[in-house]
């Protein structure tokens, strides 16, 4: 499992986007647009319906490629709303946001599924090259889990619903119509899975009958039609209908021969063109009826028979007349939602077979809505309501398009403000009713109402104050002034577009063409570098190792001195590509360290020294663009290790050499610019994918390999081989990577551009010491040069000491960097934290400075110092390389303040700044966190496959996503929780600030915000087990404090469900923590309500509860942390169990016996993650729970445990794993957790057990090695437990002793004689001698004329003596009046005489001493005769001070006077049952009393510590 959080760091310039996709889905409504560079805006509507406002919450970043189209879905369709609702996990009343998904695809091929709840990419998935490039997505009307994709092989796909009113793009009718004169174009529709997204079904793959696909619709069976069909168009209006065979959900195939003949035989042609009103514009489908909307008409015909059954002219309506400008034209319509939006039906319009409203809108904006009905042959249109146009200024570009969200409108207006690239393009929302209104004279008015619109840059206008009086180039501070005189909340639209004017007019040199953060220490990130389309390059430090000086000193994170921002000014053009590079070789004649790497639109490349800021040189290679700059990549050997290449868009690559400052490869030949280029440095290869740009086939993508020592082609691979050979080809270099990704180093190559590949592939492990050096050597740098990125080279000569360098590399030679950098889009740089990686380090860390790793750190010091290093510190030849503890102690101090410093960077990055002014204040005091100010921070959520969730800037984008997602909400409070117990653990002068902190974010900010999303109980539950302690306590903090308002719908109880509807209304009060310990305190029982409540529970609700147990397919948490489904099924287990156990009341009755056996399941799995988990729960809610559930089965599970630890401790086990770490440490959890407690649960049970283990398991099997481990446990724990069962306890000890059994003694007697030693320490009536040769144990509970002691000799085992200790010898009816069967307490402690020739009892009923004294010779003897021998002298004990006489400590003088009462436990016998008497007995046995031999003739009774009498015997 991983805790990834995630901190976005925007620059000053929103981001462009211009809209080509939208989707919209309602509870709450949510819009999503999806944009010309793969980004896809998240919006959300607010609630007032007065005054409705579009507001951005994230960024979602999985696609590098323009957005195709976006769709809803439903990845799990739950039938029924019972349904829904039992698989809804909740903390909150709404659970729409689990019914729906959004799916996205791009031109590049990959598919995105983006949860509705937290806008987290739950899946990401590329199709096969084979399928072309989507176009359109439709979800298939009957089940909603599956969508049709329609993917074509023309290069310029025609993006669903967007427009443009550049003349450049015009064109595309008559290139479509010259391509299908020359070859027939090429289509494929495929059915794809979105819980999965594979394909399920090829429906279309070939080429098509009419022209190159333009429309694609999917139509539900008719009567003329018994499947589902897809309806694809062209320009013409000429439609092919295929149909879609086979159910979706009943075996999917996937494949193109068998469909491809089979959809053949189901399609329909529907040639005939619409020859009049020029090109189709729009097609769009509602049942059975089909709309093309042309220049001038729509035209509405029957899917079933291609007749026309009416039409709509635009030549007598002001929507083609609405600009006396020649460009505008109708450019889209659809049929809106069957609701009545306000006007009346007429009465002749109830028979009538079809009724819909429909919109159509043109290139300005303005939009119509018609009511459209046909019935009886006749076909009317009204004209409902209108939409006015959009103003704005004459060179501004416009993108419009409409989307339905219940009864609103939404108009999506982007717009571009100039001529020249670069293009900035804003999207503008604006939010219509669809109602119809009267006017002040009371006629009813057709224009709609405007109810509310987007604020898009106020977030960043707000966070430019804070930026304003940084220094930069001339007139950039001017700019960023002018744009926040704008007033963004104004309703006028000529305002409104005012302002989106001057924000057109920012200069270009704002806007910015590529960046990178430069994070290659393997610490932290310490800058962040942007190009500019200027030609500018900005480096911002982030400076987080400044201060740290040496290894002497602690951390200082003070704000530093010098200037954080450096501009580097050169490039005439766009800047492009960026990379920096280390250097691992030394330069001839130069100085440099550190290098910056630039390509831009000048068609160079430069060499900056980063350090400096200065020029290094000017390359000219290329003579087009530079776009794309890759670095070699770990284990690269020299000289090429400080190597670059460069990718033009001449469709050259180049390798140019840092040391030579030359060009030493040139590779080319392509037939267009390479758009992936990958470089394996383990075995010499460069990999140049070019893509087709043909636009006729997939069968023109081509692969070159080439070798890069020699500098030849080696192999050139075409279509679908081409990329099956390039993943091949990543997936290699993954493996041998540092940061496990085929990124190399510190570029600007964006993750979302490269090959999708599985995660986790590689380990460092699979690398010996040797390789891992020559990693670190490529990656590391000098220590000076991590801790002071500004030293110069002159300071290396100073004689700081190598010694923290050479103890860093020891450390951190075996582990990846805690921080992963990258920037998805230009602009715009993540931080992922990794809370693994952020806390091993602190454990290995530990058991460094415990020695165990001293001679490992030894042996890598001197594989260190073998292997050169001249441009790092000179070592001197009279330093002390053996190291003393004193030095070693030092280099561990300066490790440990290095740690504080990440922590420390971490959390300024992951904390929520300015919610709690006071806890600020607290963290940069005593904390010393450094507050990002001068950078505009926001949060994030990991996807998958490196897909992100950004959210924008500002506090309320931030609080929308705690608000909506518990994922995020965990997996936040998780990290910063853990990595505040872990500051405290290492600098305790801030241990206030970091538990104000933890407390922060467990308590404090839920109190503040009540509407936040609780932490995800299933989420949590997974951390219980995880490697640091930190984390496993942050985990169950957060799990106990957020249960009250988490606990999933299904198994909540009314008064949960009460309780939570409390919280929302009040929020939480501090009783809550009172109710809480209340509901704890009842777990040993369930009240009287609650089995009223049992006795009423219903079938449908214990069905729910399985469902949700068993459910694992509606679970967004599981690719938030890496998991699988069996994770999201076991952690339904363990969240049931803990809720049965702990928190009884606010969960159903029932839980618990429905959990109990998954529970136990889940332990005999051995599952390394949870199995652990689930036997602490099972051992810690055996008494109160799970004992009356399995009630018989304890034994048989304790014979299941019993076979599994054999199963894994068995040699066999060993050989075939010798590092089986996870079996071992569940077995652990099970001998000394588990076992115990189902030991303590059924008693007898468990010794017959082991008793019978003893003949029927391997002498040297490790059960009997467990079986006393497991006796000490319990005698430990719950010693009156085992009282009455003594004699079974002794006997089974004694076995494991058996002489006889040579094999068994030997594994066991250690075991076996701590066993016996701890039964005598612990139980005073069994007693050894001090030679532990013989040992004496007496009756515990039995009746008065059965009493007896028996005598062992340890060393045979053998039982030798039988003493009688049924009562005074010479007065047989002294207790006369007392029952002779009556159970009670015989003997209370036993003790051997110093010479051990005699033996000492006290018996607590009776007040007595007996002594036997006999000599050794009388041993020997009578060893073989077990008759009950009396004792030598009885002694009687006076009563002493205290003594109940309520109690059944009653001297015999009492009884023999008359005066005993009838009030103890033997009289009181007849009135209660044997069982409950004996129970009483148990519960009230004393095992405090001692007999200490204070003489040779003198004994010392003690009770609970205080001598009660000293006798002569």
């Amino acid at each position: 499992m991983k805790c990834q959080s995630v901190a976005c760091i925007w620059s000053a310039t929103p981001p462009s986007h211009r809209a080509t996709a939208t989707a919209v889905l309602d509870s709450p409504p949510t819009l999503y647009t999806g944009g010309s560079d793969g980004s896809i805006i998240w919006w959300n509507l607010s609630s007032t319906e007065s005054n409705p406002e579009i507001t951005p919450i994230a960024m979602l970043c999985g696609h590098a490629a323009p957005i195709a189209d976006l769709r809803t879905c439903y990845p799990v369709v739950a039938f029924g709303n019972e349904k829904k609702d039992s698989l809804t996990n909740g903390g909150g009343n709404s659970t729409s946001g689990y019914y729906g998904a959004l799916i996205s695809a791009c031109t590049d091929g990959v598919l995105c599924v983006w949860s509705r709840s937290s806008g987290h990419c739950r899946r990401r998935r590329r199709l096969p090259p084979w399928v072309g490039s989507p176009s359109m997505v439709r979800t298939l009307p009957s089940n909603g889990r599956y969508v049709c994709i329609g993917c074509s092989f023309v290069d310029t796909v025609h993006v669903s619903g967007h427009h443009s009113t550049d003349p450049a793009e015009g064109g595309e009718g008559s290139v479509d119509r010259v391509s299908q004169q020359r070859k027939p174009p090429k289509c494929t529709v495929v059915v794809v899975d979105t819980y999965t997204l594979t394909i399920v079904q090829t429906v279309f793959h070939g080429n098509l009958s009419i022209g190159s696909l333009k429309f694609m619709a999917v139509v539900p069976p008719t009567e003329h039609r018994e499947k589902h069909s897809v309806v694809m168009g062209d320009l013409s209006g000429r439609l092919q209908l295929v149909s879609i065979l086979k159910d979706p959900h009943r075996d999917g195939e996937v494949g193109t021969g068998s469909h491809k003949s089979s959809s053949q035989s189901g399609m329909t042609v529907w040639a005939d063109e619409l020859s009049e009103g020029g090109q189709v514009l729009s097609i769009a489908t509602c049942g059975d009826v089909i709309a093309f909307v042309l220049q001038n008409r729509c035209v509405f015909r029957l899917l079933a028979s291609g007749t026309t059954i009416g039409e709509i002219s635009f030549e007598d309506n002001f929507i083609c007349l609405e600009s006396k400008s020649a460009q505008s034209h109708v450019i889209g319509g659809m049929f809106l939602e069957s609701e009545d939006f306000g006007s009346e039906l007429n009465n002749d319009e109830l028979n009538e077979l079809f009724s819909k409203k429909f919109s159509v809108w043109n290139n300005k904006g303005f939009a119509v809505v018609y009511t459209i009905s046909f019935s009886n042959s006749i076909f009317k249109s009204e004209l409902l309501c209108e939409i006015p146009s959009t103003s704005h200024p004459h060179d501004v570009r416009l993108s419009v398009c409409l989307i339905q969200l219940n009864c609103y409108l939404l108009r999506i207006d982007s717009l571009c403000f100039g001529v020249e690239e670069p293009l900035q393009w804003k999207p503008h929302i604006t939010i219509w009713s669809l109602h119809s209104e009267h006017d002040d004279h009371g006629k009813l008015c057709l224009q709609c109402r405007m109810l509310g619109e987007s604020s898009f840059f106020v977030d960043w206008i707000a966070n430019f104050t804070l930026l304003q009086e940084i220094e930069g180039p001339a007139g950039w501070k001017n700019e960023l002034s002018s744009k926040q005189s704008s007033d963004p909340s104004s309703t006028s639209v000529n305002n409104i577009h005012e302002d989106d004017y001057n924000y057109g007019c920012v200069h270009k040199g704002q806007i910015i063409s590529s960046s990178m953060v430069i994070s290659e220490n393997l610490f932290a990130p310490y800058g962040i570098v942007y190009g500019f389309f200027s030609g500018e390059i900005e480096v911002v430090r982030l400076d987080l190792f400044h201060g740290l000086t040496s290894h002497g000193n602690s951390p200082r994170c003070a704000v530093s001195s010098h200037v954080s921002r450096q501009y580097f000014l050169g490039h005439t053009g766009a800047v492009l590509c960026l990379a920096a590079h280390r250097m691992v070789g030394t330069s001839k004649g130069w100085s440099f360290n550190q290098v910056l790497v630039s390509g831009g639109m000048d068609c160079t490349v430069r060499i900056w020294d980063l350090d400096t800021g200065n020029i290094i040189t000017v390359m000219h290679q290329h003579v087009a663009p530079v776009c794309q700059i890759i670095l070699p990549p770990s284990r690269t050997d020299r000289p090429w290790s400080d190597c670059f290449l460069s990718v033009g868009e001449d469709s050259c690559v180049a390798l140019a050499s840092l040391e030579t400052l030359r060009v030493e490869r040139i590779f080319p030949g392509h037939p267009s610019c390479p758009a992936k280029v990958v470089w394996d440095g383990v075995r010499g290869y460069i990999a140049c994918l070019c893509r087709n740009h043909s636009g006729t086939s997939d069968a023109n993508d081509v692969l070159y390999i080439w070798d890069v020592k020699s500098g030849a082609r080696e192999r050139v691979l075409r279509g679908t081989a081409s990329h099956s050979m390039f993943d091949h080809f990543c997936k290699g270099i993954s493996l041998n990577s540092l940061y496990g990704t085929v990124l190399n180093g510190n570029t600007s190559v964006s993750l979302l551009n490269l090959p999708i590949i599985d995660d986790g592939s590689f380990s460092p492990s699979n690398l010996n010491n040797k390789e891992k050096l020559v990693t670190l050597s490529n990656v590391v740098p000098g220590i000076t040069n991590i801790i002071e990125p500004n030293t110069s080279q002159a300071n290396v000569s100073k004689g700081i000491s190598v010694k923290p360098y050479l103890s860093t590399q020891s450390i951190l030679q075996s582990i990846k960097p805690s921080i992963k950098c990258y920037c998805p889009f230009p602009g715009i740089s993540t931080l992922i934290f990794d809370l693994g990686l952020l806390m091993f380090p602190c454990q290995r860390r530990e058991s460094t400075a415990n020695g165990n790793d001293k001679a490992d750190s030894t042996n890598v010091k001197e594989k260190v110092t073998e292997r050169p290093s001249p441009r790092h510190i000179n070592i001197d030849d009279g330093s002390d390389m053996h190291g003393s503890m004193t030095d070693s102690m030092e280099e561990l101090d300066w490790i440990r303040s290095l740690e504080e410093c990440l922590l420390r960077f971490s959390l300024s990055f992951l904390h929520l700044w300015n919610v709690d002014c006071e806890l600020d204040n607290l963290l940069i005091t005593d904390m010393k966190l450094k507050r990002p100010e001068n950078l505009i921070v926001a949060s994030g959520l990991l996807g998958d496959k490196g897909s992100l969730t950004l959210t924008f800037p500002g506090l309320s984008s931030i609080l929308e996503l705690w608000k909506s997602s518990s994922e995020f909400c965990a997996m936040r409070s998780l990290t910063i929780v853990s990595l505040a117990q872990r500051m405290i653990s290492l600098s305790h002068s801030g241990s206030t600030a970091s538990s104000a902190l933890a407390a922060f974010y467990t308590r404090n900010f839920a109190e503040r915000y009540p509407d936040l999303k609780p932490p995800l109980l299933q989420l949590l539950v997974s951390f219980w087990q995880d490697e640091s302690e930190h984390v496993r306590m942050a985990a169950r903090s957060l799990f106990h404090r957020a249960v009250s308002r988490a606990i999933p719908l299904p198994l909540r109880s009314q008064k949960a469900t009460d309780q939570v509807n409390l919280n929302s209304l009040i929020g939480i009060r501090e009783n809550e923590h009172d109710k809480l310990n209340i509901e704890g305190t009842s777990a040993n029982g369930l009240h009287s309500d609650q089995l009223l409540e049992t006795q009423g529970i219903s079938q449908v609700e214990e069905s729910k509860i399985l469902a949700w147990l068993e459910s694992f397919e509606m679970q967004d948490w599981i690719s938030c942390v890496g998991g699988t489904s069996q994770d999201a099924m076991t952690s339904h287990i363990i969240v049931a169990a803990a809720l049965s156990i702990w928190y009884p009341s606010l969960v159903k009755p029932n839980l618990a016996m429905l959990v109990v056996h998954p529970l136990v399941k889940l332990v005999m799995a051995m599952n390394g993650k949870y199995s652990s988990t689930a036997a602490e729960l099972l051992a810690e809610g055996m008494e109160s729970t799970w004992k009356a559930c399995l009630g018989s089965e304890i034994p048989r599970l304790v014979g299941d445990i019993f076979f599994q630890i054999e199963c894994v401790s068995s040699p066999s086990a060993n050989s075939a794993a010798q590092n089986l770490v996870i079996p071992v440490a569940i077995r652990e959890t099970l001998v000394e957790i588990l076992l115990p407690s189902l030991a303590l649960a059924d008693i007898p049970g468990f010794l017959t057990f082991i008793e019978s283990q003893v003949w029927s398991t391997a002498s040297d099997s490790p059960v009997h090695l467990v079986s006393l481990m497991t006796l000490i446990r319990v005698i430990r724990g719950s010693p009156r437990s085992l009282a009455q069962y003594l004699d079974k306890v002794v006997n089974f000890i004694l076995q494991t002793m058996d002489p006889s059994n040579s094999v068994m003694r030997k594994t066991c007697f250690q075991s076996s004689m701590t066993a016996l030693k701890e039964v005598a320490r612990v139980f005073p009536m069994v007693a050894l001698n001090d030679t532990w040769t013989r040992l004496a144990i007496g009756d515990v509970i039995g009746e008065l004329n059965n009493a007896s002691i028996r005598v062992y000799d340890v060393q045979s085992v053998m039982k030798i003596k039988v003493l009688d200790a049924i009562g005074p010898p010479g007065l047989p009816t002294l207790l006369a009046t007392a029952s002779e069967t009556v159970v009670t307490t015989a003997i209370s402690a036993l003790s051997f005489s110093p010479d051990g020739e005699g033996l000492l009892a006290f018996s607590e009923h009776g007040l007595m001493i007996r002594w036997w004294s006999l000599g050794s010779v009388w041993w020997e003897r009578l060893s073989r005769n077990f008759v009950p021998v009396q004792c030598t002298k009885l002694i009687f004990v006076p009563p002493w001070e205290g003594l109940s006489p309520n109690s059944s400590r009653l001297s015999i003088m009492a009884s023999i006077t008359g005066n005993g009462r009838q009030v103890n436990s033997q009289e009181n016998a007849s009135s209660v049952s044997h069982a409950d008497s004996l129970k009483l007995l148990i519960h009230n046995l004393d095992l405090s009393y001692r007999l200490e031999w204070v003489a040779e003739r003198k004994v010392l009774l003690i009770g609970h510590g205080h001598e009660l009498g000293t006798f002569q015997l």
